[in-house]
């Protein structure tokens, strides 16, 4: 660690990277200073052989100590210099109390999937007990509060009616402050309308007020307001639906409600996505505020996509993609049957049922999995980047040796061990080698290399063999720290302001007003601030602007027969006017070489104020970085933490669900 300590790490983009990492993984430390760069990697590589070590104690397997600091050294090496990092949620949560003393291992997992279908109801029409009708609602919630973005259907509807509940305003349900009491509160309330049971009076009195510090998970408490908010909503929306059953609306309602009141907190977020019937106008239409006002408040929670079919007609789909970039189109069957559509089909996910919110993982019900990032850029050699592949794998596969707390995912995750090794900065890369030979050799080699890796481990650790290992995520804000272009998509522009989101109450705004960038109040949230950086993203690499909705397509089938054997998660952006009427012969000549995809109509800049990603010019950019102080950003690790701050909260707008578009956060 000495050898660290002084150290300078490189972060990417004038200081965008570094400031991301202090605002939303950097853990506060008994001293109230932020960790710094080496601190933070010490705790994320010695929680992760920490679970190696007490897996292999557990199960009475050979642990060899000296080998294991070798390794874990070279893992630290790698991800302190940014080769490859672990997800958010790993840069947050691995080695911290969260896993350490609470055994909360699911808060390493970046995603998960929850299926509605096998809700059921008896010949009258009620729902049955014994399917629990409430647990995938509840699963939702509390995986959402722990950072997990979940994915969930609507096949569960028309199976039962929702019943008028028993109302006992003369009894009250005192709600425990904590995760556990916030999820049965919602247990209760639904039970109360799914089975007829007691909806009894909420007592709030025991949840901690507003701005209280968290110990355990880190950040601030919310206080009581969000819950009760949303079971006041989820009344509203139970009541119009008593003598109803259970319908598509109702279902992605409730869903996107409980996800509003955890977008609410302070560092949690989450992001949902949820799959519908393509021939569901119900489904296809929630998203047009038009027809559905009542739902602009809280539907822009979830990305929302059909099941599609090869072979279907797209043409009507595709006429509510124009207007707002959804739905998107995920093809099942190709989930189930294909690994990397390269190699021929072999249906070991026959019992998938969906995805995660950007997905890039095929998941079945209940099912969590972690996501690990790769540079390709960061290397000067393919054998360096399989060296890297190799502890990028490692880190994935141990976080699937730690048991959740819910018992339908231990059961499939030990069965499955699925992970998903990703590659971020392809843009660069390929701008830099020349174009898609050789990123096709590095993905062949490196994809032969995970699955090396992944026979030695297994049989190390005494578990299957991962039933899929590779994917290409989206990214989000994990790039940023390193500098790369998010997952394969394209820059903005070369120049550009990045504008993230902090708190008003902030102690790093000090010190960034000190350092010269311009900050101001958000146009839709006095207590929250913009803070805009500049950023060149290097000379020669096409922008978004610059490649065709085709090309983006044929990019993202190259990664999904080559390296992805999960899913290519790409959002293909398209000019509404030129490529628009094209959309539907787009899908219809790919729905065989890939597993999903999503759209987004281009908006012009400054189409609404503060937009995450506004291009300028090479004068503006230069501009800009001749206002920026020379001085050590390190200065923000070291801003104390007061006890009644808020701490920085997650840029809710364009990084809540890793897919960093230019949607508008006044579009509720």
């Amino acid at each position: 660690m000495k050898k660290f300590e002084a150290v300078r790490p490189v972060f990417g983009f004038n200081g965008l990277g570094e400031i991301v990492f202090l605002r939303t993984y950097s853990r506060i430390k008994n001293d109230n200073n932020r960790e710094q760069w080496f601190e933070t990697v010490e705790r994320v590589v010695n929680g992760t052989f920490n679970m190696q070590k007490n897996w292999m104690l557990k199960n009475r397997l050979p642990w060899d100590e000296q080998d294991s600091m070798e390794l874990a050294q070279e893992m630290y090496r790698r991800i302190f210099s940014m080769k490859f990092l672990p997800p958010g949620r790993g840069l947050w949560a691995m080695g911290s109390p969260i896993t350490e003393e609470r055994g909360l291992f699911a808060a390493l997992n970046s995603c998960g999937f929850v299926s509605t279908q096998d809700l059921a109801g008896d010949s009258q029409g009620h729902a049955l007990a014994s399917c629990d009708p409430s647990r995938p609602f509840c699963f939702l919630m509390d995986a959402s509060m722990l950072g997990v973005g979940v994915g969930f259907d609507t096949k569960g509807s028309n199976k039962f009616i929702v019943q008028e509940p028993k109302r006992v305003p003369s009894k009250s349900v005192v709600i425990d402050d904590s995760r556990e009491g916030w999820i049965e509160s919602i247990k209760h309330l639904l039970d109360a309308y799914f089975l007829g049971r007691e909806l009894c009076q909420f007592d709030y009195s025991k949840i901690r007020k507003a701005g209280l510090p968290i110990k355990g998970f880190g950040g601030r408490t919310m206080g009581s307001e969000p819950l009760q908010e949303l079971h006041a909503s989820l009344i509203t929306t139970l009541d119009r639906s008593v003598g109803s059953l259970l319908s598509v609306t109702c279902i992605v309602d409730i869903m996107n409600l409980m996800g509003k009141c955890v977008i609410s907190g302070d560092v949690r977020r989450t992001a949902e996505i949820a799959f519908g019937d393509p021939d569901s106008e119900e489904f296809i239409n929630l998203k047009d505020f038009d027809r559905n006002p009542e739902r602009a408040s809280f539907g822009y929670t979830s990305n929302n996509s059909i099941f599609a079919t090869v072979g279907m007609d797209y043409s009507k789909i595709c006429e509510q993609i124009l207007k707002n970039g959804e739905p998107g189109v995920a093809w099942l069957e190709n989930m189930q049957a294909y690994g990397r559509i390269k190699d021929p089909p072999d249906y070991k996910d026959a019992k998938a049922r969906g995805g995660n919110p950007c997905l890039e993982q095929t998941l079945e019900s209940y099912e969590v999995c972690c996501l690990v990032e790769t540079f390709p850029t960061k290397h000067n050699s393919l054998e360096d980047f399989l060296e890297t592949l190799r502890y990028a794998y490692l880190y994935a596969k141990t976080v699937t040796l730690g048991e959740t707390h819910w018992k339908e995912s231990n059961e499939v995750m030990n069965r499955n061990r699925r992970i998903g090794c990703s590659m971020s900065g392809l843009a660069q890369f390929v701008t830099r080698t020349g174009g898609f030979g050789e990123l096709e050799r590095w993905c062949i080699a490196g994809y032969e290399e995970v699955q090396r890796c992944d026979k030695h481990y297994s049989e190390r650790f005494g578990v299957p063999r991962s039933i899929k290992t590779t994917s290409i995520k989206p990214s989000g804000t994990v790039s940023l720290l390193a500098g790369a272009t998010p997952g394969m998509h394209y820059p903005e522009a070369r120049f550009y302001i990045r504008r993230i989101r902090l708190s008003a109450h902030s102690q790093m705004l000090p010190v960034l007003n000190k350092l010269g960038y311009r900050i101001e109040q958000a146009a839709e949230d006095s207590a929250t601030v913009v803070v805009e950086i500049p950023v060149d993203v290097g000379a020669g690499i096409k922008t978004a602007k610059e490649v065709s909705m085709m090309d983006q397509l044929d990019f993202a089938a190259f990664l999904q027969y080559y390296w992805a054997d999960n899913q290519v998660s790409c959002t293909v952006t398209f000019d509404p006017l030129t490529e628009g009427p094209f959309l539907a012969e787009a899908l219809r000549k790919y729905e065989s070489r890939l597993k999903g995809v999503s759209f987004l109509p281009r908006v012009k800049t400054g189409a609404y104020p503060q937009m995450p990603y506004e291009a300028i010019t090479e004068v503006e950019y230069n501009q800009r970085l001749a206002e920026l102080s020379k001085e050590n950003l390190q200065e923000l690790a070291r801003c104390p933490v007061s006890e009644n701050q808020f701490e920085e909260i997650p840029d809710k707008f364009c990084d809540v669900d890793g897919c960093n578009s230019n949607k508008d956060p006044t579009d509720k």
